[in-house]
């Protein structure tokens, strides 16, 4: 069998473009008339699909899309897991081919009448399995990285976490916030300052998504002030931020991911990654405060209670000891 490249390197232009060419054109018109797909999700399903497509060349004769069999998929659904990849990682990448293949069937069922999406329950998905266990960041953690980044004056890090922390926001919104928030006036409940930030667009479908404002507390506000003071005045709009050519400009994802891989994780010794901080605010709020779960789904931005529970990490291990007694 032909070898992509270990860990699934992305495909080059040169390699896509020695694949059939019309599988190359009908890959590449799906997906410029993917207009529901999210920007990340878009470049996910182009990743996906490249390799799927640069598979075919390289192990099945470089079939032309129509002729291509449930059996073909299954040899590469095959491949992608003696790769290594996760569950979650070949789910997706079943998803990529399986929307190509509904494109085809919806728009050009009289040109190709035979064709039928061979990304079937025929080929079972592979059992999601939890490589690592889900286990949030208690307080004392959440306080020792506090400290610990404070002592060493990683203003724009600790800026991130208190951030991340009071609002339970995904890091691609937390990454769009700008300087503008530090003047915006606070909304006074009880002893409490919340502050409400513009509006950012959320995880959601098509290229617009969903737009809410995060809420945060004055901690998290007295984070991003103290992170922007140290930096000084500059042109770059966003608060948090990455140099590049002695320019200040919209720091990335991976750069945050780094943050809680690298720095996070030396300082409370485990893994530590942007979507635990998601999943350690909805627990506290639910399980250490006693918050109702509807007011974490408002605070996290899910549209249904149920997708906040799978958030909230509950010790329940004992619970059964409750048929003894």
């Amino acid at each position: 069998m032909g070898v992509i490249a270990d860990k699934m390197s992305e495909i080059t232009d040169e390699q896509w473009s020695s694949i059939n060419k019309i599988n190359r054109e009908k890959v590449e018109e799906f997906l410029r008339e993917s207009i529901q797909l999210s920007p990340q999700t878009l470049n996910q399903y182009t990743s996906a699909l490249k390799i799927f497509f640069y598979w075919i060349k390289e192990n099945a004769v470089d079939k032309d899309f129509w002729t291509i069999k449930g059996r073909d998929f299954l040899l590469y659904q095959n491949f992608l897991i003696r790769r290594g990849l996760s569950s979650s990682a070949v789910r997706f990448k079943r998803s990529a081919v399986s929307s190509f293949n509904n494109y085809i069937e919806t728009y050009y069922d009289e040109d190709y009448p035979s064709f039928r999406n061979y990304v079937t329950k025929k080929i079972p998905s592979p059992v999601a399995v939890s490589v690592h266990s889900k286990e949030p960041l208690t307080l004392d953690e959440y306080e020792k990285l506090c400290t610990e980044l404070e002592r060493q004056e990683m203003w724009q890090p600790l800026a991130y976490l208190k951030v991340s922390f009071s609002t339970g926001a995904r890091r691609n919104e937390i990454k769009q916030l700008l300087k503008e928030i530090v003047s915006y006036e606070p909304k006074i409940i009880g002893e409490s300052k919340i502050y409400q930030t513009h509006d950012l667009r959320c995880k959601g479908r098509g290229v617009a998504g969903k737009v809410r404002k995060l809420q945060m507390d004055d901690i998290a506000m007295d984070a991003v002030k103290k992170w922007l003071s140290v930096r000084g005045d500059d042109d770059c709009p966003y608060v948090f931020v990455a140099k590049k050519d002695k320019q200040y400009q919209q720091i990335s994802s991976e750069a945050m991911n780094r943050w809680c891989s690298v720095t996070f994780e030396k300082i409370v010794g485990r893994r530590v990654h942007p979507h635990l901080l998601r999943e350690t605010r909805a627990t506290t709020m639910v399980v250490e405060q006693g918050k109702d779960i509807k007011i974490a789904q408002k605070l996290l931005g899910h549209t249904s209670s149920t997708t906040t529970e799978i958030y909230v990490i509950r010790n329940d291990e004992n619970d059964s000891d409750e048929a003894f007694t």
